[in-house]
């Protein structure tokens, strides 16, 4: 059952509380509605890829009460300082360079060394967003492939019975999914038109590139299709068995004859897997050059709900060096 929360002390607080846990809680802003999850916690952010029935794991828009969390997490330079002073809060999503620190689940960067990033300018938002005090990962508040939701009924119609609650923050002023610039090169580069335009923008910052076709196939943000990690280390998919110089990741119960294993989910939990998916690649991949490692040898994972996105995940990761089994 999905609790409809008025947005009082009370309400917001509650729904608040949720979030942290680890629930995921619909909330307004001023472009739509966002499907929120503890940006912290991947397990949660898993979550809104299993809620939205999201075939691929996009990069998603993490939302802070004010410039200052955002730039703890993310390398800000001159260009996004100006822009952020100009237009956050608001309808602007920026691209940055994660810190090292950067506490954020690999999953919401969709394994990117970037994050998405911004400030919504709703008063609900914000009283939320201060209450949350994790960064939250939200992007619409619908079924994947289907309308913006830019009320809470909207919303409630989509995702009722998918999760933990929606705040009642009334109806989207603008109604328009957010801009969204990468900064995280030295060309800014527009990669989603929305709220604030590309003139608004380049009287602050100067000219910005327009986001090309090869974007299409590598896109650095929501609203585009994901870009892939692609490990050091070539991957062998649907792997029945392993050998000594491979790596193993795991669904289930470890296929014979590897010796370094990074565990998906014992139990073939596909909200854990997909939660584990990032880390264990960065983890595996890592750890090759001092095992002489050749390789990841995956195991197989169901082609089914949540399975179909781990999937694609994979196969993008492999494509560029996949051999065969």
């Amino acid at each position: 059952m999905t609790d409809l929360l008025l947005a009082t002390e009370r309400g917001i607080a509650r729904a608040a509380g949720m979030l942290r846990a680890g629930a995921l809680v619909a909330f307004g802003t001023e472009t739509v509605y966002g499907l929120g999850a503890n940006a912290t916690n991947e397990r949660a952010v898993a979550g809104i890829f299993t809620a939205k029935q999201r075939p691929q794991f996009n990069p998603l828009i993490c939302h802070y009460p004010n410039a200052f969390a955002v730039f703890e997490h993310v390398i800000a330079d001159a260009r996004a300082e100006k822009l952020a002073q100009a237009f956050w809060p608001g309808a602007l999503t920026l691209v940055l360079p994660r810190r090292p620190n950067c506490p954020v689940a690999q999953l919401a960067s969709a394994g990117l060394p970037t994050l998405a990033v911004r400030v919504p300018a709703h008063p609900i938002a914000q009283e939320f967003l201060q209450a949350c005090a994790v960064p939250v990962a939200a992007p619409s508040a619908n079924p994947s492939g289907t309308i913006s939701p830019t009320t809470a009924q909207h919303v409630m119609a989509g995702l009722s019975g998918r999760i933990a609650a929606v705040l009642d923050c009334g109806a989207c002023d603008v109604g328009l999914e957010s801009t969204v610039l990468d900064l995280s090169t030295e060309q800014a580069t527009l990669l989603r038109p929305g709220g604030v335009t590309r003139e608004q923008i380049e009287a602050v910052i100067g000219p910005i590139a327009l986001a090309s076709a090869e974007d299409a196939t590598a896109p650095r943000s929501p609203g585009m299709l994901l870009s892939h990690y692609a490990p050091k280390l070539p991957m062998r998919l649907n792997a029945t068995s392993a050998t000594p110089d491979e790596a193993l990741l795991a669904f289930g119960p470890p296929c014979a004859g590897a010796e370094t294993i990074f565990q998906l989910s014992q139990t073939e939990n596909l909200t854990e897997a997909a939660a584990n998916l990032f880390i264990g690649l960065h983890e595996l991949d890592a750890r090759g050059p001092a095992l002489s490692l050749t390789r990841i040898a995956v195991m197989p994972v169901p082609d089914q709900d949540l399975g179909r996105a781990i999937n694609d995940r994979l196969s993008r990761a492999a494509a560029p060096r996949e051999l065969s089994q």
